[in-house]
């Protein structure tokens, strides 16, 4: 998933304070945010996999393995690239952090101030 340079996507939990702490330090770097709870924004599995892509990660490493839901159900088990998009896609709580999406960049902003990771290279004149 490709966006505007100056444009910043963030798939967060709105419950979590963390989470809402990653979205105030992104507005503090640019006008352009868009940000998508995970409960309110339907997303695609295509989506998921460029998101996934972007990151350069395998979707296991996303997932907060602590997450009552992950031990009941998803401890011990494995399963194909497209079933573990599928996981996200139906299961975003699991996630263990927020996801930044920053023109071909993703990023997993496992602190506030991770954001910032997707700010090198480009002028604050810019954003």
């Amino acid at each position: 998933m490709k966006t505007h340079y100056r444009e910043i996507m963030i798939y967060y939990n709105p419950d979590s304070s963390s989470d809402r702490k990653t979205v105030a330090h992104a507005q503090s770097v640019s006008r352009h945010i868009k940000t998508y709870a995970y409960k309110c924004t339907p997303s695609t599995g295509t989506s998921w996999h460029q998101i996934i892509q972007a990151l350069g990660k395998h979707p296991k490493e996303l997932l907060n393995k602590a997450h009552p839901y992950y031990q009941e159900h998803i401890r011990g088990r494995e399963f194909d690239d497209e079933s573990w998009i599928n996981v996200i896609r139906y299961n975003p709580e699991i996630l263990k952090a927020p996801i930044a999406v920053r023109g071909r960049r993703a990023i997993v902003c496992s602190t506030p101030t991770d954001i910032y990771k997707l700010m090198d290279g480009t002028p604050p004149s810019l954003l």
